[in-house]
């Protein structure tokens, strides 16, 4: 399965209703590293497996915002939403921690260790963080969830650098 991350818009939009124009990308990164983009998709499906596709999105769009990878906001929050995520839940991740109440424990346990893991802050992952996510994680599903935490890290840091445009993607159209 391909991603969304992978594919770079390089037309500027001219725009005569008020808003912004949309921005040039600065680099079409995977056109000039195809074999880092095979083995980032190779990467990225590993990660996903066994994981719940709902959950998947929500660690995804609450990394890309604290990366501020508007593209990756935007990818895996319309992601969310064709998997049948409510639009409510994913409007609450930027403030999850006093939403609690829109998700499950072990949601909050992923969304907490997405943060730790995507921050490192004190330059680690905090143990009550972890244990936190180890009570609601069997040892090889938590083994996926970090990988897929890395992954969409990876994923952001492109995004992020290259200066990748969002609002272009569709779900669905990296099947």
């Amino acid at each position: 399965m391909t991603t969304q991350e992978d594919t770079v818009t390089t037309t500027t939009v001219t725009t005569t209703d008020g808003y912004a124009p949309e921005h040039t990308p600065r680099l079409n990164w995977s056109e000039h590293a195809p074999e880092v983009l095979k083995a980032m998709l190779r990467l990225d499906a590993a990660a996903r497996k066994g994981l719940d596709p709902k959950l998947l999105e929500l660690v995804k769009v609450r990394a890309s915002q604290i990366n501020r990878c508007a593209l990756c906001v935007d990818m895996h929050s319309k992601d969310a939403l064709a998997a049948g995520e409510s639009v409510e839940r994913i409007v609450q991740l930027s403030a999850w921690e006093e939403s609690e109440h829109f998700y499950t424990h072990k949601e909050l346990a992923a969304l907490a260790l997405t943060e730790a893991v995507t921050v490192l802050t004190d330059g680690f992952v905090p143990d009550a963080v972890y244990e936190r996510a180890a009570k609601h994680f069997e040892e090889p599903e938590l083994a996926q969830l970090i990988a897929a935490i890395t992954v969409i890290n990876a994923w952001n840091r492109f995004g992020v650098t290259c200066r990748l445009v969002p609002g272009h993607y569709r779900p669905g159209q990296h099947a």
